[in-house]
Parts: structure tokens; sequence; C-alpha cells
């Protein structure tokens, strides 16, 4: 009875382990050679059957995955920008070298006429004042010989001058034709004739000032050049004196270019030889001295009294509408620096107070650089560090490769 009972355990035992053995023979997970339980993640040894455990992954959104990566693949910091969007956007890109760049000033200053290119209109009688034109202001063209004012004497005690200057001439005429009859008798001496003669040639050119520019209105005053207007020194209605200036005109062939400048920067005057400026109405154009037929006139040695800047005279041709009297942003341009990595203005982005240029890797992918900036001449700024020769920058449309940048930026959702 023992034995059989014995006999009976061994049986059972014996099925169980053959049980255990067909349960890991659908399992092929390779333990041998004593490895423990901890798993190698590079799998190596492990013939995991994923068929088994029927993992799915099609059904997993991994289009918005950024591991690394922007959303075209392309390691952090570049910007996917097609060349097809470089030539519609207008980006152009320059290789970088290092170049002669010149001592920079900054300052302010003034548009002036040149001198020998202005005259005075002065007022030819004493009277009201009134326009030829009622739309003469400063900065009209006129031509030589262009009625500009109109000096009535109605009302006025010295009266018309042009009936004034008649009577004077025709008394003179009087007194001429009497000496003339008088002399060749000898009545008369050759002196008074004389003294006849010439009050009446004084009558007769007073009264050709005034006949032939005489109007309705009274006396017209007449531009003495062809120019523009730079200043109406009168108004329509106001009294005027005989020889008052009542207008300058310019002939406005050459301006002046006057810059005011710190006495800090006195050591520096004697190497500045040319200068670009900006005007206030046309903001977005830097006009360059170099381009005008430009040359500096003086320099100030002395600053006048009261005053802590010195003038910097240039002199240049008046190519477009620049108005005398403008003030002016003035980049004075001085002794040559070699060897300075400069780029243009639209070269340079700003973000946050820190400044950056764009470089081009490729054809189709570009680099925010960051840059600190030198000097800056108003076309070009010195770049004191980021940039080495040969980079390439984009020198125009740095706005739209800093858009693109910003686009790929935002965040891209992680859904499952």
């Amino acid at each position: 009875m023992k034995i059989k009972h014995l006999f009976i355990a061994a049986l059972s035992f014996s099925t169980m382990m053959l049980m255990s053995c067909s349960a890991n023979e659908g399992h092929s997970h390779d333990h041998a050679h004593g490895e423990s339980c901890s798993h190698d993640h590079s799998h190596e040894g492990h013939s995991h059957d994923h068929s088994s455990h029927n993992h799915d992954h099609s059904g997993h959104d991994h289009s918005g995955h950024n591991h690394g990566a922007s959303e075209e693949g392309h390691a952090d910091g570049i910007i996917v920008f097609t060349k097809e969007q470089a030539k519609k956007s207008g980006v152009t890109v320059a290789t970088v070298e290092p170049t002669e760049f010149y001592d920079v000033i900054k300052t302010g200053g003034q548009v002036l006429s040149a001198q020998g290119d202005e005259r005075t209109v002065a007022a030819t009688a004493s009277g009201i004042v009134g326009y030829v034109n009622k739309s003469l202001t400063d900065g009209s063209a006129v031509k030589a010989g262009q009625g500009l004012f109109t000096i009535s004497s109605k009302g006025i005690v010295d009266g018309d001058a042009s009936l004034s200057a008649k009577i004077a001439y025709d008394a003179a005429k009087i007194a001429y034709d009497r000496a003339a009859s008088l002399v060749k008798d000898r009545i008369i001496s050759q002196r008074e004739f004389d003294e006849a003669k010439a009050n009446l040639e004084q009558a007769q050119a007073a009264l050709n000032t005034v006949s032939g520019r005489a109007a309705s209105g009274g006396v017209t005053v007449s531009s003495p050049i062809s120019g523009y207007l730079i200043s109406l020194l009168v108004k329509p209605g106001e009294y005027v004196s005989v020889g008052q200036p009542i207008a300058t005109v310019s002939q406005n062939r050459r301006l002046q270019l006057r810059a005011e400048v710190s006495e800090r920067y006195f050591d520096r005057l004697g190497n500045i030889f040319s200068a670009n400026f900006v005007l206030p109405y046309r903001p977005d154009e830097m006009l360059c001295l170099s381009e005008l037929n430009g040359r500096v006139v003086s320099y100030g040695k002395s600053s006048s009294e009261g005053s802590y800047y010195l003038p910097v005279i240039f002199e240049f041709d008046n190519v477009g509408n620049i108005v005398p009297g403008s003030y002016a942003e003035i980049y004075l341009l001085g002794a040559p620096r070699e060897g300075v990595i400069s780029v243009p203005k639209g070269a340079i982005a700003e973000e946050q107070g820190l400044y950056f240029v764009f470089l081009q890797k490729d054809a189709e992918h570009y680099e925010k650089q960051e840059v600190k900036l030198g000097a800056n001449n108003g076309v070009t700024i010195e770049i004191k560090k980021g940039l080495k020769a040969g980079d390439k920058v984009v020198t125009n449309g740095a706005i739209h490769v800093k858009m693109a940048g910003n686009s790929s930026a935002i965040p891209h959702s992680h859904s499952h």
C-alpha cells in the first residue's frame, strides 16, 4: 500500500513537469547561460516575438513627434526656406569678406543753400504787398523775370510809385528842353545844362523801373533768377518799404550739408572726407555724398560762444527734391580701417535687445546667428563678433527668413 502511494505521487510530479514544459514552448524568451531577468534594452539575445503580443502601432499618430528635430526632420536651429520662397520674398545672400571700413561719427545737422546760389528779392516801391499767384509757397519753382509780388501804393501817403515816377520824368523833361534851348544862346552855362540832362536820365531810369512792372494791383516785383523760392519773408497785406527784402530765390544747383559735431570728436575732424545722411521726409533713402559730387568745404577749429559743437560743412549737387533748410541725420566718414567684417543694415534682425543675422547653410537651409555690432555708417554695420570670412549671410529679406524660423518653432501636438 505504501509503495502504491509512492507510485501515484511520482506519477503526479511527472505530469506537472510535462505541463510546465508544454506551457513554456510557446514563449521563446531565451534565458540560457544563467542570464538574470534584468532586460537588456539593446534586445541582444532576446527574440522578442511581438506577433504573439499583437502590439499594433498603426493606430498611434507619430506625425506630431519632434524628437530633437524640426518638423522637416532637421536638427534644431535650422530654418527650412525653399528656393521658391526665397525668390518670391526677394531674399539675397552674399559671402562675407573683410573689407575697408571707415571711422563713423553719428550726429545731426541741416541742409543749406550753397553760397552764391541765392538772390534776395527786394521791394521796388513802398506799399501793400500781394502775391501774383495765390499758391506761391516756399519751395515753388520760379523763372527769371516771373512776377512774384505786387506792391500797391494806393491810399499811401507817398502815393502811387508809377504815377510819381511819371510826374518826375515829365518835370525833368521840361527842364531839359528849356536848358537845351538856353545853352545854345549861352544864356545858361554848360554846367547847368549837364545837370538838367542828368536829372532827366535819372527820371527816365526810375520811370522805366516801375512802368514795366506796373499792374492793376500796383507795381510788379519779379524773380531775378530761375530757381526755387526758399523763403517768403512777407505775407499778403503787409506794408513794405523800398529796398526791403521780401523773398529769397536759390538756383538750387549746389547745396550745403552742415553737421554739428561735439567738441569731444575734435581730434577726428581732420580725417573726415565724406558723409551719408537721411532726411525726415525721405526716411527710407540713405543719401551718400560720394554719389552726389560732394566735398568737404571746411570744419570748425573752434566753437561759437555758448555752443559746444563744431561745424563740418560739405557741398554737393542737388539731384533730387532736397529742400534747403531740412534737418538731417548725418553719418560722418573718417579714417579707414582694414580687415573689418560688415554687413548691410538690412541683414540685421533684432530680438529682445539681441542682434542676429541668418547664415545660409545650403540652398534651402538657414541658421540664425547672434552677432555683436560695431560702427554704423548708415549703409553697412560693422560686425565685431559672430561672423567670419566665407560665411554666407542673408543681406536682403532677412525678415522673411526670421518669420519662417518663428513659424517652425511653434510646438506640435503629441497625440496618441
